[in-house]
């Protein structure tokens, strides 16, 4: 499902003429099999963000190959990276990043919007995910007006509704509490065993990494992998 090889990056920092780089990933070799849950787990600084960044696109690497779906997405342009995640991604962010103005219907019917699904279409399909996750009581709730776990389970919602086969969880449960929490863990345990979605869940708690098939370290912007058992 996802193969990068030798992939290393570093960032400029300094005045012009003056710049000195930085290395934040080292030559990494990392796999994701379909179907799987993998964790990275790292402390803050320690490159994880900037990986999972990478591997959706957002930036693009220095060094090394990316194959997502056996396509090569490392030399992608931003009009290709932005096709690509519209088809193949689902992100689930650790502040939500709903939008205000919006209610929860509207923010998990937004990528279909934008996909160009058509309303009836859409309304059936939200209406569906809406009840799967238990948020078809608050369908007309604004993001203030909901619980910090149901915000997430909007955000999680809104990741699943284009059907992506690979969601990226950037801290999934970093704002809440530790009963949300564990809510949260097995909502996305169930959601990989029912829909066979591929997770990729970066975290700087090794409680919240056990979940997954497998876990990685993060370190000094190299992943060492190690085996892991099923906290929940």
């Amino acid at each position: 499902m996802i193969e990068v090889l030798n992939l290393s990056h570093s960032f400029q920092i300094g005045k012009k003429g003056k710049e000195k780089n930085i290395p934040v990933l080292n030559d990494i070799d990392f796999t994701v099999k379909k179907g799987e849950i993998v964790s990275i787990v790292g402390k803050s600084g320690s490159g994880k963000s900037t990986f999972l960044h990478i591997l959706a696109g957002f930036i693009v690497p220095q060094k090394g190959h990316i194959l997502i779906r056996e396509t090569e997405t490392s030399a992608f342009n931003e009009v290709e990276s932005a096709a690509f995640r519209l088809e193949n991604f689902g992100f689930i962010f650790q502040n939500f990043q709903l939008m205000p103005g919006l209610n929860a219907f509207e923010n998990i019917e937004l990528p279909l919007k934008l996909k160009g699904i058509e309303k009836t279409e859409r309304r059936r399909k939200v209406s569906a995910l809406m009840q799967e996750v238990g948020l078809d009581h608050v369908g007309d709730h604004y993001p203030n007006e909901l619980s910090g776990g149901q915000q997430q389970r909007v955000s999680i919602a809104r990741a699943l509704i284009t059907d992506p086969p690979i969601i990226f969880a950037d801290e999934p449960t970093g704002s809440l509490d530790s009963e949300t929490e564990q809510d949260v863990l097995l909502l996305i345990q169930s959601l990989n065993k029912l829909r066979g979605i591929t997770f990729v869940m970066i975290t700087h708690d090794e409680e919240v990494a056990h979940v997954a098939d497998r876990m990685y370290t993060m370190h000094d912007g190299r992943l060492v992998e190690g085996s892991v058992q099923h906290a929940i």
